[in-house]
């Protein structure tokens, strides 16, 4: 950081750099000179400085460094020349502006330059690969290049200049221009975006300025150049927010305007009220408020005609015009109606808040609806005399939506009148603050209001209407939107009515019938009756032949599902796992690079949370010490300026000076100065008393003959004007009498006349009747012949119906005769298919019982008791004839041929192979198939009817009919 002796030495060395291409080091230099405290006392080279500084950040786009500059600079001339700062933040964007528009002109004249060496040829191919390569046109890559970091640059500087400015009381005009200069910046370049952000700063510095009032520099909103330079500032931002159609924005506008307004607690000038009102028309017009739309219009009318007397009879007459139609196009039916509680305070609330916007003060407690509401305004338009004011096509207009009877007619008396209404409007003259007035925008509302009259007023009269007759007496619409304009109406209760498409016709009733409360009690009754019905007479349940035609179907449906369930759930398992796979891998690269970044995002919050703090602490002892210095400096210049006043020194010479002895010295000499300045109050005080008595005092004698004087005048002239009245009754009365007498004599012939029109009437009355009774005796003739067709039709019908009924009950018999006799059949050989197998198993168990015998004999085993043929044996299968034979029981007779043949054999011969061909024993958990036999143990009989599936007993010949008798059949 450089050290300069004079801050001329500082001018001259960036000088010096910038002459030699170095700005950046230049810019650096002045920084540490601006930013140093030993230069804290302003001088006018400071200002020359400031100047090359401001210069050489807008040249380099360094928004950060003019900003600190700038808040330094603020320190230093805060109270000694605050008009130097103004010229600076001048300067500053007066630089900022002309290197925006410069980078503009720029680039719009890069893009219309002729370019090219040949005229004839399009594009260069370097251009053409220039442009593919970056995929936009050159007047986009132009403004990213050159145009928008300037722009944005400028908005810089603008947010830099409110910040800086915005607790400055002594620079509040500089900050509402460059508010102004913001806003017209949004509205030339379409910046949306910025603008809104731009409203909400100035909004926060607002709220700010009023949470901390006991600043030192604080601007007072109670004096009336700061409180119009606010209010002229918030009118612009309301324009812009229009014209950009921004309407949220310009609704927030409004509030704000409005909260200053209640702040301060004083109503701006007329002219800035109009504009008021104008943008509040055109934000609830967007927002189809139609009812605050139709208030908005009424107070700007009130605003023209009390304070613009320049305004011409032809523009004060549109204006009344658009009011009225305003007030017209309000729904005439409450949209709150069946509402919940929480609505019903919400659209109180609502109601409160406009109500405060349009100027209508509101008591909590009472409805919003009944004092701001449609019928309430038209009668205060009528009683204010806005009615006389408005075009005579807007009167027939009122008088026959809100006064006439007209069920059938209505329509096609309104739409001509609507039709000239909406050719009148255009632009208003110069002495009008509102621009221009179309009154064609309130046309769709009014040819729904004139539909909504109408149903009502049909409704009245007709119980019963075809939709064809309906649609001709409206013209506006088509039936399909009239019908959903009366769903609407019908909803909130303002017609009943119902619409059957298959008759054709309308349903009308009546509002009282049909009210919720009357809808209500009859359902409940009806149900009730319902009920009591089903007590009495229940009704006879008749049994479902579906159910026992389709007995299984719910279970192999159920089935069905339940498997269809479980394939889903396994796909839907196997994709999530293959997701969490995914985001597992994804999880884990992401907590790798973010724990990377993390630990770079700290070290360099540390370091920069480090050199804040040291920076903020070093600033913060600055302060403090100039703060002091700076409130001793100007307690001891006051005390100066007293004691030079009064002739005598506040401080003898070569006394020490601190700052407590010096605010203990000013607070004794504002304490003797009040005390002076009581006295010579209270003294001017009497001295005023003692006037305004004794001019009180002559003046009450000529207060009391003066009165006497009128009271006389008064009198004469009551008289004068009694007699005048009385006179013209008498003649009134005589002319009355005369007219009476000349028109008696015309009675006879209204008599005839009149006796002529019934019978005419009469006549055509009974003619008429006569051909309704002979069209009625054609189509009941007619109704009748369709009748007998149609019965004869459904009794052909009905006996073709019954005779293929029979026929297919005769086939169901004769298949069902057919499908008992094939069981009887198969019945019939599968019993006689058992017996041979029956009688062949006996033989083969009789040979076994022989065979086993003889074994037993030639082994000399004792021989068992055979088990009897019909009982099984306990073994899971039969004894095989080679088993070892068990010894002879003792004293039992064995023949000598029978031990001679055991002896001579020595060994049992080996077992015979089973039919099956296994050795061994067999397993007894399961068959030939794999089929177990858990539950019992085999039977000698299962072998057997094993064997029937191979063998061929009887006639059918290795047919496979047969089944196992131990299992179900398959």
């Amino acid at each position: 950081m450089a050290t300069f002796a004079k801050p001329e030495n500082a001018l001259k060395r960036a000088e010096e750099l910038i002459n030699v291409g170095q700005k950046q080091d230049a810019l650096q230099a002045l920084h540490d000179l601006i930013t140093s405290k030993r230069y804290r006392a302003w001088q006018k080279t400071l200002e020359r400085i400031m100047f090359k500084y401001v210069e050489l950040c807008v040249d380099m786009r360094r928004g950060r460094f003019a900003k600190d500059g700038l808040i330094q600079y603020r320190i230093v001339c805060q109270q000694v020349n605050v008009t130097s700062l103004e010229e600076v933040i001048k300067h500053f964007m007066h630089l900022s502006t002309e290197k925006a528009e410069q980078a503009r002109n720029q680039a719009q004249a890069l893009e219309e330059a002729l370019d090219v060496d040949d005229l004839e040829a399009d594009k260069r191919p370097e251009d053409l690969m220039l442009s593919y390569v970056s995929g936009e046109k050159g007047k986009d890559r132009s403004d990213r290049e050159l145009v928008t970091p300037w722009f944005k640059f400028l908005w810089e500087t603008y947010r830099t200049v409110l910040e800086i400015l915005r607790n400055n009381s002594k620079l509040e005009a500089l900050y509402a221009m460059t508010a102004h200069r913001a806003f017209q910046f949004c509205k030339q370049y379409k910046r949306t975006t910025e603008f809104r952000r731009l409203c909400e700063i100035i909004r926060n510095h607002l709220s700010n300025l009023n949470k901390y009032r006991d600043q030192r520099d604080r601007p007072d909103l109670s004096a009336p150049e700061s409180l119009q330079l606010y209010l002229d500032t918030r009118f612009e931002q309301l324009k812009i927010a229009t014209e950009l159609e921004l309407w949220q924005e310009a609704f927030r506008s409004v509030e704000d305007i409005h909260g200053l307004m209640c702040m301060v607690k004083k109503t701006p000038k007329a002219s800035l009220m109009v504009v008021y009102y104008a943008k509040l028309t055109e934000i609830f017009w967007v927002s189809s408020s139609h009812l605050y739309h139709a208030y908005a219009w009424f107070k700007l009318f009130s605003l023209q005609k009390s304070f613009n007397k320049n305004l011409s009879q032809k523009d004060l007459q549109l204006i009344a015009s658009s009011v009225v139609l305003a007030a017209l196009s309000v729904t005439p039916y409450d949209l709150t109606r069946g509402a919940s509680h929480l609505e019903l305070e919400n659209e109180k609330e609502r109601n409160l808040r406009m109500a405060s916007l349009i100027g209508f003060n509101l008591e909590p407690k009472l409805d919003g609806r009944e004092v701001l509401s449609r019928s309430a305004l038209l009668s205060e338009l009528v009683s204010k005399g806005v009615m006389t004011c408005v075009t005579q096509e807007v009167k027939d207009l009122y008088h026959l939506l809100e006064h006439e009877f007209l069920p059938l007619d209505l329509a096609s008396r309104v739409q001509p009148l609507l039709a000239k209404i909406s050719k009148l409007g255009g632009k208003l003259s110069s002495a009008s603050s509102v621009s221009e007035v179309q009154l064609s925008q309130y046309v769709p509302a009014l040819e729904k209001l004139a539909t909504l009259r109408l149903l009502q007023q049909v409704s009245q009269v007709y119980q019963t209407m075809k939709i064809e007759s309906l649609s001709k007496v409206i013209p506006f619409f088509d039936f399909s939107v009239v019908e959903k304009i009366s769903v609407d109406a019908v909803k909130h209760g303002f017609i009943a009515m119902k619409v059957d498409h298959m008759k054709g016709v309308i349903l009308f009733g009546n509002l009282g019938l049909e009210s919720d409360r009357m809808r209500d009690h009859l359902t409940v009754f009806a149900e009730s009756l319902n009920k009591s019905r089903a007590l009495i007479h229940p009704p006879a349940k008749k049994a479902s032949k579906l159910g026992d035609m389709l007995s299984g179907l719910a279970e192999t449906v159920d089935k069905e599902h339940k498997r269809l369930l479980a394939r889903k759930s396994i796909i839907e398992k196997r994709k999530e796992e293959q997701e969490r796979q995914l985001l597992e891998m994804e999880r884990e690269e992401e907590s790798k690079r973010l724990k990377l970044q993390k630990i770079t995002e700290e070290a360099e919050q540390k370091r920069l949370a480090s050199e804040y703090e040291q920076r903020k602490n070093q600033r913060i002892l600055r302060e403090i010490e100039e703060r002091e210095l700076e409130e001793a400096q100007a307690l001891l210049q006051e005390a100066e300026k007293r004691s030079k006043k009064k002739g005598k020194k506040p401080i003898a010479e070569g006394e020490k000076v601190t700052k407590q002895s010096l605010m203990e010295l000013a607070l004794s000499e504002q304490l003797r100065e009040r005390q002076e300045m009581e006295k010579k109050l209270q003294k001017l005080s009497k001295t005023m008393d003692y006037l305004e008595r004794a001019k009180r005092e002559e003046a009450a004698p000529l207060i009391e003959a003066a009165f006497q004087q009128r009271l006389v005048e008064e009198q004469a002239l009551h008289e004068h004007e009694q007699q005048q009245e009385i006179e013209v009754s008498r003649l009134r009365h005589d002319g009355d009498l005369r007219e009476k007498n000349r028109l008696v004599r015309m009675l006879d012939k209204k008599l005839i006349f009149q006796e002529r029109v019934m019978n005419r009437r009469e006549a055509e009355y009974s003619r008429l009747r006569a051909e309704r009774e002979e069209r009625i005796s054609q189509i009941i003739q007619s109704r009748k012949e369709e009748r007998e067709a149609k019965r004869k039709m459904l009794f052909y019908l009905r006996s073709e119906e019954e005779r293929m009924k029979k026929a297919r009950e005769e086939e169901e018999a004769r298949k069902r005769e057919e499908a008992e006799r094939r069981r009887k059949e198969e019945a019939e050989r599968r019993a006689k298919l058992d017996e041979t197998a029956e009688k062949q198993r006996q033989r083969e168990r009789e040979l076994e019982e022989k065979e086993k015998l003889r074994r037993e004999a030639l082994l000399g085993r004792p021989t068992e008791v055979p088990p009897k043929p019909s009982e099984p044996p306990t073994g899971g299968r039969p004894l095989e004839p080679g088993s070892a034979a068990a010894a002879p029981a003792p004293g039992k007779y064995v023949p000598k041929f029978r031990r001679e043949r055991g002896e001579s054999a020595g060994q049992a011969p080996a077992p015979e192979p089973d039919r099956w061909g296994s050795r061994g024993a067999p397993n007894p958990e399961s068959d030939r198939w794999g089929n177990r036999h858990d539950e019992r143990p085999p039977q000698p009989s299962d072998r057997w009817r094993r064997d029937d599936r191979g063998s061929s007993f009887g006639s059918g010949g290795g047919s496979r009919s047969s089944t196992w008798s131990s299992s179900p059949r398959r």
